[in-house]
């Protein structure tokens, strides 16, 4: 096996020893002084209050905390130093982090500490990180003696312990790992970031014309906008009548679409409206104003159902057309005196029907719309390709981790 010959090359014939960890480091729960809102303080000898929302997923570190306790407070509680763990007792936050101040943890915590020597660091954070200690927490809570990770679990964990120097060259791959998956996860959000700038330039380059070059008319005078009709998201079905729900168009839907996510049932879709093929379904209300009058142009054989935060607009200009310049800068300059501010920020058709439009020649439209699909597709090739290779890494160093540190008793014992 190749796992078992690197491992036996990494060891060189020295045999790792298992200890469980509460007999090679101090394992406690937090503590938290009452009631709570007496010791916040805002005072510099305040000590840092670690709680659940100062850490992250994307971090094996807790730097900053956004709240200190007092000294009196903090002596409640239990205080821990720089290079500490920290684990939630919820099996929904169940992982490790490294404490990169000192600072003090509620009950809400238990804490892993004093591991000397023994254990470096980073090579424990990785194994508390892996799925072999997530099966054995797992395994401790689907028992049904206990509902959280108690500090009597966390001693029981048994983990190998190679020699120190083993332990730095399994983290120093397992960091190398990381490190790949963070530069390429940067490198590819940075040709995101590029390939977005590049079409947002000629999404606004080809919409703009010489003086007299196209016609100017409004949306209102080549066009008919129609309103939704309300359904709520309980209506919507894995199967039926097409429907487009308003919020579908901020997350789902781009320039165009033929097939929809969602449907409504057959009788209910009799009684709302529906956008027919080649008509361009507009957004009309958001938490953001950038965002409203967006357009999806709508290609389906059938028609499809729409919200009432959304209006159709069916013209003689070609669909795929409208969708592009309803994206452009110039037409959101035209609208923004038009939409309505609040918690929810809408416009009506009147709004809409306002914005001026140029209208180039079939010919030059298609062309236009030739070009800016390219660059559309592009785009939307990175988004789809970043979180897929983002994930494909997490697999490779996830893979690696659990070979690196499954350590088979019998093997090292034989």
């Amino acid at each position: 096996m190749i796992k078992l010959n690197y491992l036996e090359k990494l060891l060189d014939g020295v045999e790792v020893e298992w200890k469980k960890l509460g007999e090679v480091a101090k394992i406690q729960r937090g503590a938290s002084p009452r009631p709570i809102a007496k010791f916040i303080t805002d005072k510099e000898d305040g000590v840092p209050w670690i709680k659940i929302g100062d850490t992250s997923p994307n971090s094996k570190y807790v730097n900053k905390t956004e709240q200190r306790i007092t000294p009196e407070g903090a002596m409640k509680s239990r205080i821990l130093k720089k290079g500490d763990f920290i684990m939630s007792n919820s099996m929904s936050f169940g992982r490790p982090y490294i404490l990169n101040i000192d600072g003090a943890i509620h009950d809400g915590w238990a804490s892993i500490s004093d591991f000397g020597n023994k254990l470096n660091s980073d090579y424990l954070y990785h194994y508390l990180s892996s799925d072999l200690v997530r099966s054995y927490w797992v395994s401790k809570i689907n028992s049904g003696s206990v509902s959280n990770l108690n500090s009597d679990i966390i001693k029981s964990l048994e983990i190998p312990i190679p020699p120190l120097k083993v332990q730095k060259e399994i983290v120093r791959i397992l960091d190398d790992f990381t490190k790949l998956t963070a530069e390429l996860t940067a490198e590819l959000k940075a040709e995101l970031t590029a390939r977005k700038k590049q079409y947002t330039y000629y999404l606004d380059k080809l919409m703009t014309f010489d003086e007299g070059e196209v016609e100017w008319k409004t949306l209102g005078e080549v066009g008919e906008f129609t309103r939704g009709k309300r359904f709520v998201k309980k209506d919507m079905l894995s199967e039926g009548f097409p429907c487009i729900h308003y919020g579908e168009l901020y997350t789902h839907y781009n320039i165009w679409a033929e097939k929809a996510k969602s449907f409504v049932s057959y009788d209910l879709a009799s009684k709302l409206r529906v956008a027919e093929h080649g008509d361009v379904v507009i957004v009309a209300a958001g938490e953001t104003i950038e965002d409203i009058g967006k357009g999806t142009a709508w290609l389906g054989n059938t028609g499809v159902v729409i919200h009432d935060a959304c209006f159709s607009y069916r013209s003689s200009l070609n669909p795929k057309y409208v969708s592009y310049f309803l994206r452009t800068k110039q037409f959101h300059d035209q609208i923004k005196k038009y939409i309505s501010s609040g918690k929810i920020s809408a416009i009506n058709a009147d709004g809409l029907s306002r914005a001026k439009i140029p209208i180039p020649i079939p010919e030059k439209q298609a062309l236009i719309i030739s070009i800016l699909d390219k660059f559309d597709a592009l785009k939307s090739s990175i988004i789809e390709y970043l979180p897929r290779e983002i994930e494909l890494r997490q697999k490779q160093y996830e893979y690696y981790r659990n070979m690196l540190l499954s350590f088979s008793k019998s093997e090292v014992e034989a």
